[in-house]
């Protein structure tokens, strides 16, 4: 793609997600979403690939009809209330489109069909960006109405795509539809506890987005699209597969790495919520994402394949790693014990 091209989209996408997160407005909101839906479109369908066109025209269905379902959410609410302001969202039809138009624009389950075909059609680093930024304004959006949002609800959805998540990742060879579960997988944690404490939602947020950012950018340089290509990568970065199970584990959220923390604050937040057994039902259906990272771990550090495969085996090479790549799988895998800290700033 043409490097001018490439920086307006950039840029797109930076304005748009900043008039979503700093606007009061609906209509503004609005407006940020559809930019960076326009944005990321070209960005999807760049290789020409039949999947890549057909991937942004999912895309692009469904992240129209959850722009429509905002604009029609804070039209009727404003219809009822007068109000525009995004704090402001009373009334309970509203909040409740509004609820299934965000979810549908997070791939939040029972509207996460779209999210695992168009991560698949992408390249990798497009489906980093699909996996984070792409995330952040509707995200932003729950954070603001937080106070008016049907707890029910969201821990219905939430539980749902803790459990889709898993058990639909389980039978997958493709690294881009593993990482697409393990995304709603996460933001079930993320959307179960928005309505008790934002904060720790956001938190949630930042903390995947940096473990994401450093598995997707490790396979990435590994030039890793399935299973059988990570099972012959050894040999060519061992240091780099090393660090890829760490940060796969630091996903699945075991104790003495980064991920641990938000799972950790959540369980310990819904508790004083009097809601242990919402707690113990999310905390059991983790396990079922943990089996298909500890599955992606064992294929990329464990095990040798166990028959010869179509690929050419590479050698160990020099080649120095990414800068981005040390940093963010060195910060996937250590922020636990500096975690007071952590706390204190939010």
């Amino acid at each position: 793609m043409n490097p001018q091209a490439k920086l307006i989209f950039a840029t797109s996408l930076l304005m748009g997600t900043t008039i979503t997160i700093s606007s009061n407005h609906w209509i503004l909101a609005w407006t940020g979403l559809e930019i960076n839906t326009l944005a990321i479109l070209p960005l999807i369908s760049k290789s020409h690939h039949p999947r890549a066109i057909e991937a942004a025209t999912k895309y692009f269905l469904v992240q129209a009809t959850a722009s429509a379902l905002v604009l029609f959410s804070s039209m009727t609410n404003a219809w009822h209330t007068g109000q525009w302001d995004i704090t402001q969202l009373t009334h309970p039809t509203s909040c409740l489109i509004l609820t299934s138009a965000i979810a549908m624009k997070l791939g939040l389950a029972p509207f996460h069909f779209w999210f695992p075909e168009v991560l698949q059609g992408s390249p990798l680093t497009t489906g980093l960006l699909l996996s984070t930024a792409m995330k952040f304004p509707p995200i932003t959006l729950l954070y603001m109405t937080s106070q008016s949002l049907n707890p029910t609800l969201l821990t219905t959805m939430a539980i749902l795509s803790t459990a889709l998540g898993g058990w639909m990742g389980l039978n997958q060879t493709q690294t881009r539809k593993i990482l697409a579960f393990s995304s709603i997988s996460h933001l079930g944690w993320m959307a179960i506890i928005i309505t008790y404490s934002p904060k720790l939602a956001l938190l949630n947020f930042y903390l995947y987005t940096l473990m994401t950012a450093a598995a997707f950018l490790t396979l990435n340089s590994m030039k890793v699209l399935k299973l059988s290509t990570l099972m012959t990568s050894w040999s060519k970065t061992p240091t780099l597969s090393a660090m890829l199970l760490l940060t796969l584990l630091s996903l699945a959220g075991l104790p003495p790495l980064t991920g641990f923390l938000p799972k950790w604050l959540i369980i310990e937040e819904l508790t004083k919520q009097e809601m242990a057994p919402t707690a113990t039902i999310i905390s059991l259906l983790s396990l079922l994402s943990l089996f298909f990272y500890l599955r992606l771990a064992y294929c990329s550090t464990i095990t040798l394949p166990p028959h010869t495969t179509n690929h050419m085996k590479r050698w160990h090479t020099n080649k120095p790693v990414n800068t981005s790549v040390a940093i963010l799988t060195t910060l996937s895998i250590m922020l636990l014990p500096i975690s007071p800290i952590i706390l204190t700033i939010m």
